[in-house]
């Protein structure tokens, strides 16, 4: 058997990196300002407009993409919600910028409005809590950091249609805002994966290697190369510490090395009550 084939049949976690847009709500309103919209002014409310989600690893030619363009009427998005609600079933992890806060919960009122039932369960990486943990960036927008970190693809600014007038666009069915609405979208899903591979060496929030089979440790970037890397210490421990090769990611042992004989003897340095 080939090593290409011995690796496709090895056990690999479904990743699915994902954004979703949404409609506004449309109300009835008296001014500009300091309005509080009442349940009885909302003449619409909001329904997922478009989605865009690959696999993390695939060519970008496979991302997916999904909108309500010629649905009629637009706000009636089960269709839509079937297809996203089918790849977030197969996820191991999911990857999203905000999706904790934003497209996670609108989802599921929409799958909850709509009689669905739950997804599958899955663990969660949010972009923006990473940066908002271990960095200092003068934004932590998706369009800032792509910006600064990213190569190859970065968050699009809008075009033709900048700002609200996109999705007032699509909302009209023009379909030249709907084929911005999409490039736009999968730039969205393309930068985010790329940004993710740039934040993954400073995230420790979910181990890669136990969806894996085998002894070998397999770094979250994908990679079986470390190198050990000094210890880390605690008040009554040492554990070896180890670095991925390729993106620098630390991880730790989980074997006590001291002896038997020093944690013993560490005992006297306990404080007394």
């Amino acid at each position: 058997m080939s090593n290409k084939k011995k690796k496709s049949l090895e056990k690999q976690p479904k990743v699915l990196v994902f954004d979703i847009e949404t409609s506004p709500m449309t109300a009835y309103v008296w001014g500009l300002w300091d309005q509080n919209i009442g349940l009885n002014m909302i003449k619409e409310d909001w329904y997922v407009m478009s989605f865009a989600a690959k696999w993390l690893g695939d060519k970008p030619k496979d991302t997916f993409y999904a909108d309500q363009r010629g649905v009629s009427p637009q706000s009636d998005d089960r269709l839509l919600l079937k297809a996203i609600h089918a790849l977030l079933d197969e996820a191991d992890i999911v990857i999203t910028q905000n999706g904790k806060k934003f497209d996670q919960k609108k989802l599921n009122a929409r799958f909850i409005l709509n009689g669905m039932p739950p997804t599958s369960s899955y663990r969660h990486i949010d972009t923006l809590l990473i940066a908002r943990k271990h960095f200092a960036f003068s934004s932590n927008k998706l369009e800032y950091m792509t910006d600064k970190l990213c190569e190859k693809y970065k968050k699009l600014p809008h075009g033709k249609f900048p700002g609200f007038s996109l999705w007032k666009e699509c909302m009209d069915n023009n379909p030249k805002a709907w084929a911005e609405m999409e490039k736009y979208n999968k730039y969205d899903v393309l930068s985010l994966e790329e940004l993710y591979h740039k934040l993954i060496p400073y995230d420790n929030g979910i181990n890669f290697n136990v969806y894996h089979d085998g002894d070998n440790h397999v770094c979250k970037c994908g990679s079986k190369l470390s190198e050990k890397n000094g210890f880390f210490f605690t008040n009554s421990a040492k554990f070896q510490k180890y670095r991925c090769v390729e993106c620098g990611h630390e991880t730790r042992d989980t074997v006590n090395q001291l002896t038997i004989e020093k944690r013993r003897s560490l005992l006297k340095d306990t404080p007394k009550k």
